[in-house]
């Protein structure tokens, strides 16, 4: 169950880019979550996937010497949704119909996300190198913060300064 968790349902065992594929198919589940229950349940679910990611990353890396497989992407899946937070809880709070899901967050939150957790810059590399199950979740949790900044700025510019 660890392994499968680990992977995202088998998601990381896509050939080429299981980081990317991960925090694809990280997107479509999060809108699901965003239309049943809005942000609260998307940032639970949040919560519940960085523990439960913890104990599956631990357990799938119990004693190998790879501690970060690239098959494992539930990391990347709840960096994404970090980085939709921004998106989630202003549609929530606006009292916009749950099941619109504009593509210009979504996008750019996909996009910063990536090149954050690829560049790993500061914090984000920091973590990378703890070396353990922790570091595997806490870089994608940073890397996600990071990009949520990026769309709550492009967010602010586009509705509140250009008025969109």
């Amino acid at each position: 169950m660890s392994r499968a968790f680990a992977t995202f349902f088998g998601i990381g065992l896509l050939p080429w880019a299981p980081g990317t594929w991960g925090s694809a198919a990280a997107i479509p589940v999060a809108w699901l979550l965003h239309w049943l229950g809005g942000f609260p349940l998307l940032a639970a679910a949040t919560l519940a996937v960085f523990a439960l990611g913890w104990w599956a990353t631990a357990e799938a890396t119990r004693g190998k010497a790879d501690h970060d497989p690239s098959e494992i992407v539930i990391d990347e899946v709840a960096g994404v949704w970090i980085a939709l937070w921004p998106l989630s809880a202003g549609l929530w709070h606006a009292g916009v119909d749950p099941w619109v899901f504009p593509w210009p967050g979504w996008i750019g939150a996909f996009v910063f996300f990536r090149a954050f957790d690829i560049l790993k810059p500061g914090p984000v590399g920091w973590a990378d190198r703890r070396g353990d199950a922790l570091g595997v979740m806490l870089d994608d949790v940073i890397a996600g913060v990071f990009a949520a900044l990026v769309v709550a700025a492009g967010a602010a510019l586009a509705h509140g300064v250009l008025g969109a």
